[in-house]
């Protein structure tokens, strides 16, 4: 799935430590962070084109394909609020660093999976290293740069972000185009000369890195967090249709998390946040609406791919209409927002989003990718460029200054979350679409048999519709609860306040 999300304008907590880097080095360290970021963004977006070369190699199953996404996404998504504490009681850039090549070394182990359950094994790993890494690489940017000159780092940062999420799916569906099957490899294996580049200037650029050894770390609850997410996640992706067994096991690991979250003294996901509405109303529709984002942009290439039979080259196109949007329009779409609220917006772009999701349902029988999906994609991306940084501001603007950090990091893996459960939820519902339609094979399998194509049209268009009721509920809960309370009108004849 590609990620879409941007850098917010308030970095996550540490803040500015003169000795943690030379002034002369901080290039050194804004790189650094820029290599770890663009192994994040280039990973999520070309696996997902890569997935039908990864089942053609491996002979994976559907189920097996959304694990290799699943994997990744559930460590993540439960282990990256514990990624700011480890950092603040082990020290941020050995924190950082072993980030990095935990990500490259499972990276390593993803390029040479030999079968379908090493590769995901693997992408698990690469998930913990990706919570610790993601995090980190803006963290260390906050250290490293006093407020003067940290605007400006950050727009390096995320000038570079946007150029890696636009190049990086078209550069590797060029590859797979002219590689064959057994090129999915080389886009694990980019992660190695990449992370080690961003290793070397890590430790030529840190001078001091101090930790606190009494800071806590909330190991409970990330491990509470872990099983019950995997339960959830393992019982939504039965071959027989949801395992209510998993399920109802997963629900009481939820819940023994939140107890553990209440009880803690020191919890990853303190619960008196959501007490506040804005906040709980942000989060839900951050999760609706990339909800709605993972389950398309999973089932898209392979539709494309393996349903269509149009190149990876083709298909990684389909992604460029996001990028080029949220590239031009979130900084002045953000600047916006601070002025009326975040709001219209929301709601606006919610809606766009939804009609695209429904132009592209409406396209898929007739397999039109030049004249339906890249418009589709268009409206998508005009939808989410209208979304990303209001939501930053809505989630910013119902906490404190002093957790503006915390609530970053709930709202990241809120999102995350949202991916791992739309992915594992609809593939009984693409399976059972594409059972119906006639399919002669399975869906997202390449097929030359009679009728593969459009039996694999109408479970994609079913996932899509999903998608547009799931945005159209983000747009309701924006324009509901996060709405600014107009001020109340002076009675005739009083004295305006």
């Amino acid at each position: 799935m590609t990620d879409t999300r941007v850098p917010e304008d308030t970095p996550p907590a540490p803040v500015f430590v003169p000795q943690f880097c030379n002034p002369a080095q901080r290039g050194l360290l804004l790189a650094a962070a820029i290599l770890a970021s663009a192994m994040g963004f280039i990973d999520g977006t070309v696996v997902a084109i890569a997935i039908p070369a990864i089942r053609a190699s491996l002979d994976a199953t559907l189920a097996q394909a959304q694990w290799v996404h699943n994997a990744y996404m559930l460590t993540l998504a439960a282990l990256i609020l514990v990624g700011g504490a480890m950092a603040d009681r082990f020290g941020l850039a050995r924190v950082f660093g072993a980030g990095i090549a935990l990500f490259v070394l499972a990276s390593l182990a993803c390029a040479l999976a030999p079968t379908a359950g090493i590769l995901v094994l693997s992408r698990a790993v690469q998930g913990i290293g990706a919570a610790v890494m993601v995090p980190g690489s803006l963290a260390a940017i906050a250290r490293a740069y006093p407020r003067t000159e940290r605007g400006r780092a950050i727009g390096i940062w995320a000038a570079a972000s946007a150029l890696t999420t636009a190049l990086g799916p078209v550069i590797g569906g060029l590859a797979l185009t002219l590689g064959g099957d057994q090129m999915w490899r080389w886009v694990f294996a980019v992660n190695l000369p990449l992370g080690a580049a961003a290793l070397w200037l890590l430790l030529r650029a840190v001078r001091a890195d101090p930790g606190k050894p009494g800071t806590p770390v909330d190991l409970p609850g990330a491990a509470l967090a872990t099983g019950a997410l995997f339960c959830l996640a393992w019982g939504l992706t039965g071959s027989n249709g949801p395992d209510l067994r998993w399920l109802a096991l997963g629900a009481v690991g939820l819940g023994a998390f939140l107890l553990v979250e209440w009880r803690s003294a020191h919890p990853m996901m303190p619960l008196p946040l959501f007490a506040h509405r804005g906040f709980s109303a942000a989060n839900l529709l951050a999760f609706t609406l990339y909800a709605a984002l993972g389950m398309v942009f999973f089932y898209l290439p392979m539709t494309l791919v393996a349903g269509w039979g149009h190149p990876e080259i083709e298909a990684s196109l389909a992604f460029a209409p996001i990028s080029a949007f949220l590239a031009t329009l979130s900084a002045r779409v953000g600047a916006l927002a601070d002025r009326i609220g975040p709001a219209p917006p929301l709601a606006i772009g919610s809606v766009c989003v939804a009609a695209g999701y429904a132009l592209m349902a409406l396209v898929a029988p007739a397999q039109a990718f030049w004249q339906g999906v890249l418009p589709a994609m268009g409206l998508i991306g005009l939808g989410m460029a209208l979304v990303v940084s209001p939501l930053s501001t809505a989630v910013m603007g119902a906490v404190e200054e002093s957790q503006s950090g915390l609530a970053s990091g709930i709202n990241n893996a809120a999102t995350r979350l949202a991916g791992l459960i739309s992915v594992a939820a609809t593939g009984g519902l693409v399976a059972s679409a594409y059972a119906a339609a006639g399919g002669p094979a399975e869906f997202g399998e390449i097929s030359d048999l009679p009728g593969h194509g459009a039996a694999m049209s109408l479970g994609f268009a079913r996932v899509c519709w999903l998608a547009a009721g799931l945005a159209l509920l983000s747009g309701a809960v924006a324009w509901l609860a996060l709405r600014r309370p107009r001020p109340a009108r002076p009675r005739a004849g009083s004295a305006p306040p």
